[in-house]
């Protein structure tokens, strides 16, 4: 790969921004597109599809054979709240093959001996979230039904445009949670993409259940994402 393209590719895994690397293979000519880059025609179609798939291949576009190479950063779930349905997503996750992080500054509930082996955090997500912030191939569940330690992860979640953004609680709870994003500065077409309640319907009804719900619509929300555009 040439100096340039690999300087380009490099930036962009340390910034979390999705690349591919286009490669022709009549010509070797290597280049390398940022997700929110310009393209158009045949060729931004293919790039958008090589995006959203993950999947490397090869593509006829306009006389030219491509070969896609895709590098996505790797998808990750950051739960708010260490409950039995925190627990059970804690194992579903990485056999789905995304990283999980959850965040309670309840003591009581963030414990080792209840998430063994899993990246847990015993801290506000206020203060969390400043090392640790959210992005677009973020996927946040806020599932403890405590206002205070939900609200700001929600709305940062809309902020930043996290691939997916879900609360637990009843449409009676979630109303009430509306009034106060509003009252945080989030416009109504950023809560509208909050999943609640959380979870496809599945009729899910033990934690496990909702996780695996949870997870499905995660799933789907990554692989049916909008793609971040040129600005």
């Amino acid at each position: 790969m040439q100096l340039e393209a690999l300087i380009k590719l490099n930036a962009a895994r340390r910034s979390r921004r999705a690349a591919v690397v286009v490669t022709d293979l009549a010509s070797d000519e290597v280049r390398v597109i940022l997700e929110g880059e310009a393209t158009s025609g045949p060729f931004g179609e293919e790039i958008a599809k090589a995006f959203r798939s993950g999947k490397a291949g090869t593509a006829e576009i306009e006389g030219q054979s491509l070969f896609l190479n895709v590098h996505l950063p790797p998808p990750r779930i950051v739960v708010i709240g260490a409950v039995h349905i925190s627990q059970a997503l804690a194992r579903l996750a990485p056999v789905a093959g995304y990283d999980l992080t959850i965040i309670d500054p309840r003591t009581a509930f963030a414990t080792e001996e209840r998430f063994e082996g899993v990246d847990l955090i015993a801290d506000w997500p206020e203060d969390v979230l400043k090392d640790r912030p959210l992005d677009a191939y973020t996927a946040l569940a806020a599932v403890t039904h405590d206002p205070k330690i939900d609200d700001f992860p929600l709305s940062e979640a809309l902020r930043v445009g996290c691939f997916y953004v879900g609360a637990l609680g009843s449409r009676k709870t979630h109303a009430k949670r509306v009034e106060r994003l509003k009252e945080m500065g989030r416009t109504d077409n950023e809560i509208g993409r909050i999943a609640a309640p959380i979870g496809l319907d599945i009729g899910a009804a033990s934690p496990a259940e909702i996780a695996l719900a949870t997870l499905a619509q995660i799933v789907q929300a990554f692989r049916r994402r909008d793609l971040v555009t040129a600005g």
